[in-house]
Parts: structure tokens; C-alpha cells; sequence
């Protein structure tokens, strides 16, 4: 279309120069006031840690990039101010991000337009998009329309287009202001599509760079993130060359072009939580209300008899969600229980919450296992894998349910709660442990992200404790018959009377459950040699009654009241190494570790105390013993019954003096009685 007056020239230049020893775009030391088009540019990008920055208060953040190099911002943010407890080698972090890939792809070229009209003139720098379909589509990603061109600037054959860089820059902020997700992702497959190119990942010092690159204007996205970044950078355009801004850094804002840009982009910094914790089942006299709260009766540790159900639940806090370059392909759950446990099958349930507190009002969804949206697999460890499916991934990363179009700084599940339930049984065997090594249950959740070549993990861990009571039967004499002594076990805090199994072979008897009437209550016996134990009590008050023993001996006169007590012991749980960052996959120690050998990465773990006890028998305090290398296992109880004393005898040499005497009584009644008669022939 011929426009009156319209003239296009091709970049002024005008170089002003004053070179040193070298002929190059990075010496350029003195201002350029205009564009020198036989030149390159480039950019650095540091990439640090804004949240831990802040936190910290070490820097301002309002701090302004200005497209200088400042070496004041490296000093601090990517200094010694802080160390990676992780870092084998010794290399400084500082607040640095390591791990950050960006994307970079040229999107229009820079012109300078000068029209006369009406004896009228004036210049401007214009950027130039070439009209395609994929050009197009990025235009009106960002809410730029054909109409918003500065039209007397178009090219003759309309193959390209020119906007002012105001247009761009606020169609881009108002995009990404009203609906972030959708135009970050939007934008990121754009360049991602179209031939964008990847730079470096960042370095230990959060650096990354691109040297040699044509002048014109860059949409930069940032492709990849580590685990710990909360929110992905937004995309940003970079033009090279840039004037540069009047910031702290800068006092010639404005007079110069800069070919070499550096720009210092900030990154919101958090990792998922992970916790499990464990309680008794409410059937099975569980010291809780049986309710779905997730305060009710669950911590780290938890005493059981043997046979009771254990409800586990894992709670952990879905990591920030904020564009498909953050998006999970990989979230599970691997769980594996101690020899001591067992699962109870096809009962496990994901719940999601908006808030960690896990109430009704904030339930979101609820999984079970028939829904398709997780799968459960288990093996002989014994150990289960909860993991999410393509459906469920789908739903996390981009559900509506939480963030609405209108409000999207988030998608999908971002930062939600996940709550997983499930329950286990405590083995009524051997493979019970008893004291102070514990029946443990660990989880290790391990997720992935978009785009990453590795896995990362969190790790917890729960204890369930249970004892045991090792009494000892002896006679005083050593003679009594071990066969006819028999003991009742009544838990008297909970109300109940103990049944049991023995194991013939062992002489051990293990707990099975307990029932309310004495009659059904198991009757413990001796072995040959005058021992009963019995395995798996929880830490209660318990009375032992002897209710038979051996004849001539005598049944204890009370019964025997025994307490087993848990309390916190001063040692930990296996705390495994972390970052300070929760950059697991930048420590070099374990750069060749194989997928799928979560455990031998090193991994964060919530810290918490162990539990130990102490006994006491008719409330005299006795040293419990251990059970093989658990200590503080069993309560050793020895019964001793003494012989009954003996009666006088009704037989033998005292009857015959009973029998004289009543022959004696006869014949003196016979003499009376013939007396009698002869006086009274006799007349008498």
C-alpha cells in the first residue's frame, strides 16, 4: 500500500568508538550513541534464590537490573554469604540457583524509521516481526493484534510487520498479569517449537550465557528448573543492543547502546514436604478418636499389640505448579514397611486439600484406587509404590478446581496438600520387634518435572513400638509340674483380657488380640523349663493372675500389676544429609547415580524422637531386659510357689482308741444289763 511521504532506511550508524588493545563488542569501554550493525551481542544471566534472599535480608529488593554487569550483586547474592551444606568440593553457592536452563529465540529485527510528511519528519526504533502463522499465534498469545502495528512503517509486500516496543512490552505484561499459566506455557512451546535455542544450565555461581548473537529483539522463557523453584521466571524480551536504565548500577541511563547484556532474574524458591505419621486403630483400643482429622491421635511414633491395626497417613505439599516447564511427570510414593508389619490391602485413598490443615472445608478431591488416577503395586520387601497415572498427572498439573482462568498464578494442585491413607498390621510372629529398635515404615517421595533428567526425593519415617513380658515360674522345692500352672493377663487401662498363640517350638507366646470375658481369655503356661513369654504388648498397665498351679503348692495371694511405659528417648531418627537448598541432584558425589535408586541419593527428612521404655512391677521400677540387639524389649517377672502346709492326718495309730473304747462302752452294758435281771429273779 503507498503511503504519501513514506521512507525506509535502513539502521543509522554512527559509531563512536575508542578502542583499547582489541577490536571487540566486550572491550567496548566509551558510549555509543547509536547502533554499529556489523556488531554481536550477547547475555549473562545469574539466576538466584529471591526467596532465601529475602528472607535472610541481605539484599533490597527493589533493586533494579540495569543491563550493566554489577559485580556488587554477585559478590553477595553469589558469594560466601552462604554455603551448600551438600557441596563435597567446597564450591561457594551463595543464594545461586544452579540447574536453570533458558531458551532464547529472536523474534524480530531492529529498525529505525523516519518519515516526511507534510514537511514534517520524525525517527523511531521499530521492531520488525515477519507475518507467519507461528509469529501470529505468539502475537496473540500476548495480546497483540495486526491493528496495533505502527502501519507507515510496513514493508511494501506487508511480509513484515512493526510495532513499537510499548506495544510488546505492555501486550506481554498484561498477558502474563491476566491469565500467567496459559501464556507462560503458551509462549515457552512457541520458542520451543520454532527453533529456540538452549543455553548452558546455570552454573554453581547461577551463571549462564550467549555470546555472538545477531542484534534484534530475544523472547526468553525459562525451559528448566530444578526442584526447589516455587515459580518460573516470566518470559521476558532482551534486546540487543539494549540503552541501558537509569538504575544503582548505571549513571549514563540512556546514553548508550550495550551489546553485552546481563540481566539478574530471581526465582521464587521451595520444595514439596513430605511427613508420615501413624496411629492405632480406634478398634483396636487406639488411643484416638477414630476421626478423619489429621491431629487425631497421628505422630511418628506409636506403641501396638501385636495383630492391631496401624492407620498411616502421608501428608505432603505439592510443589508449585506455574508452567509446563514445572509440570510433574513423576510423582510417587515408596513405601516400605519393617519385617514386624504387613499391609492390610486395597485400602488406600488420596485425598487433596487447599491448606495443610486437611479439613472438610478444604477437601478439593478425593482418589480411590478403582478411579484410574493412581496405581498400587507391591513386592516382598514388603514395600508399596503409589504412583500417580497419566490422569492423574493431567489432573495435578492443570486442574481448575483451585486456580480459575481469571486468577491463574498457579495451576492445577500447585502448592495443595495431598493426604494418603492407608493402613498395616503388626505381625503376631516373629518378625515382630520388640524395644527400642521398633517396627519402622519409611516413605521416599520421589518426583519428577518436565523436562529433567532426574528424580527427586524426600524422605520420613515412622516407628511402631511394642514389648513383651518374660515370666519365670519357679517352685520352692524345684518339684512342682509346670503343666498345671496357668496365668490370665488382663490389660486393666484399656479393659480387656489378652489372647494369644503359642509358638510350640519356641515356647513363645504372641499376642493375637484381646477380648472383654475372662472365660475365653488365653491361659498362659509354663514351658518344661518354667517360662512364659509373651510377645507383643503395647505400653499399658497390665495384671497377671494366677488362677492354677501344681498340687501342694500355693496360688499366689494377689495379683501382679505390671506397667510398661514409653516415653521420648533422647535419640533421633536417622536424619539424612540435605541441601540447604534442597538441590539434591547438583551435589557431584552423586551425578552418576542410576534412576530408580532413590535411596541411595541423599535425601531430606523431618526430624523427630525415637521412644524407649521402662517397666515397673507392683511399683517396684525393674530393668527391662533386651531382645536380641533392641533394648528395653522385655519385662522379666519371676513367680515363685511355695509348698502348703500339711494337715493333721485322719488315719493310723489314732483310730483304735476309738474302737477300745466302744468295746469297753458295751461291755459294760452288758454287766449292767445281767445284773439287773438277776437282782430281779431274785426279788430284790
Amino acid at each position: 500500500m503507498k503511503k504519501t511521504g513514506k521512507k525506509f532506511f535502513s539502521v543509522i550508524m554512527a559509531v563512536l568508538v575508542v578502542l583499547t588493545t582489541t577490536v571487540s563488542a566486550f572491550a567496548l569501554t566509551v558510549n555509543v550513541s547509536t547502533i554499529n550493525t556489523d556488531w554481536t551481542g550477547s547475555f549473562d544471566i545469574y539466576k538466584y534464590d529471591i526467596t532465601n534472599v529475602e528472607k535472610d535480608g541481605v539484599w533490597d529488593s527493589s533493586y533494579v537490573s540495569t543491563g550493566v554487569r554489577d559485580p556488587g550483586v554477585e559478590d553477595v547474592l553469589g558469594g560466601d554469604t552462604r554455603k551448600s551444606s551438600l557441596n563435597a568440593n567446597g564450591e561457594v553457592n551463595g543464594y545461586a540457583i544452579k540447574g536453570v536452563e533458558f531458551t532464547y529465540l529472536k523474534v524480530a529485527d531492529i529498525r529505525t524509521y523516519t518519515e516526511e510528511e507534510n514537511g514534517a519528519a520524525h525517527a523511531e526504533v521499530l521492531y520488525g516481526i515477519a507475518q507467519n502463522d507461528a509469529n501470529n499465534a505468539f502475537l496473540t498469545v500476548i495480546g497483540v493484534s495486526a491493528g496495533d502495528r505502527y502501519a507507515p512503517a510496513d514493508l511494501e509486500d506487508g511480509t513484515v510487520y512493526f510495532y513499537r516496543s510499548d506495544t510488546l512490552i505492555n501486550g506481554l505484561k498484561s498477558a502474563l498479569a491476566s491469565n500467567a499459566i496459559t501464556v507462560k506455557n503458551a509462549l515457552e512451546r512457541f520458542v520451543r517449537e520454532n527453533g529456540g535455542i538452549a543455553m548452558p544450565l546455570t552454573d554453581s555461581y547461577g551463571h549462564t550465557s550467549a555470546s555472538d548473537l545477531p542484534l534484534g529483539l530475544y523472547l526468553l522463557v525459562e525451559t528448566k528448573v530444578p526442584e526447589m523453584v516455587a515459580e518460573t521466571t516470566a518470559p521476558f524480551f532482551l534486546s540487543l543492543p539494549m540503552t541501558s536504565v537509569d538504575g544503582s548500577n548505571a549513571d549514563d541511563g540512556g546514553e548508550r547502546w550495550i551489546y553485552d547484556v546481563t540481566v539478574y532474574p530471581k526465582n521464587l524458591t521451595g520444595i514439596p514436604t513430605l511427613e508420615k505419621t501413624v496411629r492405632e486403630a480406634l478398634a483396636d483400643t487406639g488411643k484416638s478418636g477414630g476421626s478423619d482429622a489429621v491431629t487425631d491421635g497421628f505422630a511418628h511414633t506409636a506403641t501396638a499389640s501385636a495383630n492391631d491395626t496401624l492407620e498411616y497417613q502421608i501428608l505432603s505439599t505439592l510443589p508449585s505448579i506455574t508452567s509446563e516447564a514445572t509440570y510433574l511427570t513423576d510423582y510417587s510414593f515408596v513405601d516400605t514397611l519393617g519385617a514386624g508389619l504387613s499391609y492390610r490391602k486395597n485400602d488406600v485413598k488420596i485425598e487433596f486439600f487447599r491448606s495443610s490443615s486437611c479439613t472438610e472445608d478444604d477437601r478439593i478431591t478425593v482418589w480411590n484406587e478403582g478411579d484410574g488416577k493412581f496405581s498400587v503395586s507391591y513386592n516382598d520387601t514388603p514395600g508399596m509404590t503409589i504412583s500417580m497415572t497419566a490422569d492423574g498427572l493431567a489432573e495435578i498439573n492443570g486442574s481448575f478446581a483451585v486456580y480459575t482462568k481469571s486468577d491463574m498464578i498457579n495451576s492445577g494442585y500447585s502448592d495443595c496438600t495431598v493426604r494418603i491413607t492407608y493402613s498395616a498390621r503388626l505381625n503376631p510372629d516373629k518378625s515382630l520387634v520388640c524395644g527400642d529398635e521398633g517396627n519402622s515404615n519409611d516413605v521416599v517421595l520421589v518426583w519428577k518435572r518436565t523436562n529433567s533428567s532426574y528424580y527427586d526425593t524426600l524422605v520420613d519415617d515412622c516407628h511402631v513400638y511394642s514389648f513383651g513380658l518374660d515370666l519365670t515360674k519357679e517352685f520352692s522345692d524345684g518339684q512342682g509340674d509346670f503343666s498345671k500352672v496357668e496365668f490370665l493377663l488382663y490389660n486393666d487401662s484399656d479393659g480387656y483380657f489378652v489372647t494369644a498363640e503359642a509358638d510350640e517350638s519356641k515356647g513363645i507366646y504372641y499376642v493375637t488380640g484381646h477380648i472383654p470375658g475372662r472365660n475365653d481369655a488365653t491361659r498362659f503356661t509354663p514351658t518344661a523349663d518354667g517360662s512364659i513369654l509373651v510377645k507383643g504388648l503395647e505400653d499399658d498397665t497390665y495384671v497377671a493372675t494366677e488362677i492354677q498351679t501344681a498340687n501342694g503348692y500355693t496360688l499366689l495371694r494377689d495379683d501382679i500389676q505390671i506397667v510398661i511405659e514409653a516415653a521420648k528417648n533422647d535419640d533421633l531418627c536417622d536424619i539424612y544429609v540435605t541441601d540447604v537448598l534442597g538441590v539434591l541432584q547438583n551435589d557431584p558425589r552423586y551425578a552418576d547415580v542410576p534412576e530408580g535408586l532413590y535411596k541411595n541419593m541423599p535425601q531430606k527428612h523431618l526430624e523427630h524422637c525415637l521412644l524407649t521404655a521402662s517397666a515397673k512391677v507392683d511399683s517396684n521400677t525393674v530393668r527391662m531386659d533386651a531382645d536380641g540387639e533392641s533394648a528395653n524389649a522385655i519385662v522379666p517377672l519371676t513367680v515363685v510357689n511355695t509348698r502348703g502346709f500339711n494337715l493333721p492326718q485322719t488315719g493310723g495309730h489314732g483310730t483304735w482308741m476309738y474302737g477300745a473304747a466302744g468295746t469297753v462302752l458295751m461291755v459294760a452294758a452288758a454287766i449292767i444289763l445281767v445284773s439287773a435281771r438277776r437282782k430281779k429273779r431274785l426279788g430284790k
